[in-house]
């Protein structure tokens, strides 16, 4: 697994999306601070006291000021709903299919052309500059955090500590934690202002702090490499920077579905058994450098093509393991929300919300609970 901008690649990428009926949000994208989840809150723990003294000499010895260390610590805590997240990520699979439905919704292209509306002058200065096409910056903010709505709201400095002092990822959690506290040193934000999902990834597209110190930029000007403010410059900036280091081809490409029309010539990947194939160039593989998962490049690469007006998949997809297409899995989601069940939308992505409405159904109905769609399930709604 790459150790780049993260380590937990392809788990966080798919909590990354979001659709009604889909998958959750990202972890840690609660509304503020002061309203986060009682479990995020700072929680008396002697351990971790114990820990943040043995570790505060480590910090020196790196380089960080006992000013910076005091600021930091001030007010940071054990935050145990953090740990509860790291060990409990779902272990879901999504199909390919699944995976374009959420990361392509007609919500998110709409936003995302929305969201280049607005910013298309920074988008093709920064096209110019890096040579990264504006449609892949723009599909990798609105993939990571929704052009900026979910950027999450968790400090880092509390939540990157209770990983290191955890023990799980002991050691990848320390470093980003001296990695928050040097961009803290270099005062480019505050302690206050340093927050982000409840795994350290930050700003409109989720830096971890490792990768902030490797690829930020201060493209404003305003000597902060500010990724965590409402103007999205610096984060789609320091996005384009990290591609063109990963070894992005200007006027390249990511690729396209194979045998269409304009799809460039490459290797071919098939991530879903009978569904369609995608002919990917080496762009597609400087994607997968932001996140280790052929499923999230294609998702970036189809995405951003639909925000130039592109189409859909061409090809078919296959029914699912329980025999059901994406029509009928509407269909299904349809037909619950009709009786006055909660799907959480009709996508045709069966999630968690909507597998909780067919547990309700099952219940109410003397059927047995599982959960699971199937073609008597649609047949009876």
């Amino acid at each position: 697994m790459m150790t780049t901008r993260r380590t937990f690649t392809l788990g966080l990428g798919l909590l990354a999306l979001s659709a009604c009926g889909g998958l959750p949000s990202r972890p840690g994208t609660a509304p503020a601070a002061s309203g986060l989840d009682p479990d995020l809150q700072p929680t008396r723990n002697p351990a971790y006291d114990a820990w943040v003294t043995a570790f505060k000499p480590r910090a020196r010895a790196a380089g960080i000021t006992d000013a910076t260390l005091n600021a930091a610590f001030r007010g940071a805590g054990y935050l145990p709903g953090v740990v509860t997240r790291d060990r409990s990520q779902p272990e879901t699979k999504y199909s390919l299919e699944d995976y374009l439905s959420i990361a392509a919704s007609d919500d998110r292209i709409a936003q995302g052309r929305a969201a280049m509306a607005r910013h298309r002058a920074t988008l093709n200065a920064l096209e110019n500059r890096y040579g990264v096409s504006a449609a892949i910056l723009a599909a990798v903010w609105g993939m990571e955090s929704r052009y900026g709505a979910r950027r999450g709201d968790i400090p880092v400095i509390s939540a990157t500590s209770t990983l290191a002092f955890d023990g799980r990822r002991g050691a990848f959690f320390e470093k980003q934690l001296i990695a928050a506290l040097r961009i803290l040193q270099s005062g480019d934000t505050t302690p206050a202002r340093m927050v982000g999902s409840w795994a350290g990834a930050m700003g409109h597209t989720q830096f971890i702090p490792t990768s902030y110190l490797a690829y930020a930029v201060d493209f404003t000007g305003d000597g902060r490499r500010d990724i965590w403010s409402e103007d999205p410059s610096d984060a789609l900036a320091s996005t384009a920077a990290y591609l063109a280091k990963s070894g992005w081809t200007r006027g390249l490409k990511w690729g396209g579905e194979a045998g269409q029309p304009g799809t460039p010539s490459g290797r071919t990947l098939t991530p879903q058994e009978g569904a369609p194939s995608f002919t990917v160039t080496g762009n597609f593989d400087a994607i997968k450098r932001y996140n280790n998962s052929d499923l999230y490049a294609i998702g970036i690469g189809h995405l951003s093509d639909r925000l130039m007006g592109a189409g859909p998949i061409r090809g078919s997809f296959p029914p699912d393991r329980y025999g059901l297409t994406k029509s009928d899995r509407i269909a299904l989601q349809e037909g619950l929300s009709a009786r006055g069940y909660d799907t959480g939308g009709t996508s045709g992505v069966i999630g968690p919300k909507s597998r909780a409405a067919i547990r309700a159904y099952q219940g109410a109905n003397g059927l047995p609970v599982t959960g699971d769609p199937s073609p008597g399930l649609l047949g009876r709604l």
